[in-house]
């Protein structure tokens, strides 16, 4: 009963609800929270069939119309599982990680760019996949084989490409939503996309202490304020079209992109030992970010989980988890934002665990006080990322590494520069038009031609 009342209590904090029969979890007790979030991570892999014969190794179930997920949550829940290792010492999913995330590198490249995945294949898709791979080097997740490509390689030859991407011809910088030229959305630059470039470059900084992805993080923030997709109160809005100067600006919010921003400012708070800009900018977007996502201190996705309904894509209905993992990272590189995310992080925990089954079964929206039966991989992933997020301060989680703190991952700084691969992926010119690579890119245009939706902002979700 104990475990029930601390439950409860944290609850009555935050919503007004009747206590209910959910997942059986002591909100105080570390080891409770490691059990109850087994549970929810064996629901988690519950999802995932790619070990399975004939099953393509990495990827949920997809894309549309094969299935629900795009490639890119693949890479969302290989980040997730990472942290899953590392926040409780769980080792039952290591060797599935790590084959599924090989699997999808795009070997000899290391660029996760596979031609198999054109067809959904934007910088923020790629950028879900780096990341991921970023915090396998950060955690000292054990490293792949020597003879395969290793997580920091993998990370930079994700960050080398998109940064190669940078395009100073349309609204003064910036990378577009999309990488193939033929894909519905490549006239669009918007901030996810942008916020993983600028995640990447600080966090490399500081893994690395190289000050050139330090000087790239800055352009990316300068310019995400000078286009406006960043405004004075700190919000940050989804993007404009490059025909419009990109100032035709769709005002849309999604949490993710905040917190993707926010753990790379911790990072770059970190890494210049709290000078310059870093520390007023972390502060003032983690506020804003926490009063516009968290009322009443849960968890919202406010574009689409209306009060009456949840109108959420797919790929909208796992940000929340995301938002968990990233803003619990940057409190280990950024104490100085400790005390205003972790009281709004277990408020929200609290709320969460009355939407989860006591099987691990957890649905989506958490300021009901109950379970309500809208289940999937990314409502897993929301509820683990969650319950992980509170053991952040436990001693033997430890903050993420640099390669002269403990990091044993091995890096190439010019990982990722296959020009085969990567030409696919651009405007064909008349000199092309003789080579093997108009064949490519007129196969591209087919596909895309039949499956239009499928590249969609709105079949994506923004993501």
């Amino acid at each position: 009963m104990a475990m029930w009342r601390s439950v409860c209590a944290l609850l009555a904090l935050s919503i007004a609800s009747p206590c209910q029969a959910a997942l059986e979890v002591d909100l105080q007790s570390p080891a409770s929270i490691r059990a109850a979030a087994k549970v929810v991570a064996k629901n988690l892999m519950s999802y995932y069939h790619g070990d399975e014969p004939g099953m393509t190794p990495g990827i949920l179930p997809g894309p549309p119309p094969g299935g629900p997920y795009y490639w890119w949550e693949g890479g969302a829940l290989w980040g997730t599982m990472i942290d899953y290792w590392h926040y409780t010492d769980d080792k039952t999913y290591n060797d599935k990680t790590t084959h599924a995330v090989l699997h999808q590198a795009n070997a000899p490249a290391n660029n996760f760019m596979h031609s198999n995945w054109t067809i959904s294949l934007g910088n923020d898709d790629q950028g879900f996949w780096g990341m991921s791979v970023m915090l396998a080097a950060e955690t000292i997740y054990p490293d792949p084989p020597a003879d395969r490509p290793q997580w920091l390689m993998l990370a930079q030859g994700v960050f080398n490409t998109q940064a190669h991407r940078w395009d100073d011809q349309h609204c003064g910088g910036g990378l577009r939503w999309q990488i193939p030229f033929a894909n519905t959305g490549y006239n669009y630059k918007n901030s996810i996309a942008n916020a993983i470039l600028f995640n990447m470059a600080a966090r490399l900084a500081r893994y690395t202490g190289n000050d050139t992805y330090a000087d790239i993080a800055e352009k990316v923030w300068d310019w995400m304020e000078g286009v406006g997709y960043i405004d004075k109160d700190y919000n940050i809005y989804d993007g404009g079209h490059v025909e419009a100067n990109c100032t035709d600006i769709d005002k849309a919010q999604f949490s993710y992109t905040p917190a993707i921003f926010i753990q790379g400012l911790g990072f770059m708070h970190n890494y210049t030992n709290g000078t310059g800009p870093w520390d007023a900018r972390l502060t003032a977007l983690t506020k804003r970010t926490l009063e516009w996502f968290f009322p009443d201190g849960i968890a919202v996705e406010m574009a689409c989980e209306l009060d009456t309904h949840v109108q959420c894509t797919t790929d909208m209905l796992s940000f929340k988890g995301y938002v968990a993992r990233f803003l619990a990272q940057t409190v280990q590189v950024a104490p100085n934002v400790h005390d205003l995310i972790m009281p709004v992080l277990r408020s929200s925990a609290a709320a969460m665990v009355q939407s989860c089954n006591p099987d691990g079964t957890c649905g989506f929206r958490w300021n009901k006080g109950q379970y309500d039966g809208l289940t999937g991989a990314g409502q897993q992933m929301n509820a683990l990322g969650t319950l992980m997020a509170l053991l952040v301060d436990e001693p033997k989680v430890i903050p993420p590494v640099t390669n002269s703190t403990g990091g044993t991952s091995l890096g190439d700084p010019a990982a990722g520069g296959d020009s085969s691969v990567e030409r696919y992926f651009k405007p064909i010119t008349t000199a092309d038009r003789a080579g093997a690579g108009i064949l490519t890119a007129l196969g591209i245009i087919g596909i895309t031609g039949t499956l239009a939706l499928m590249s969609t902002r709105f079949g994506e979700g923004g993501a």
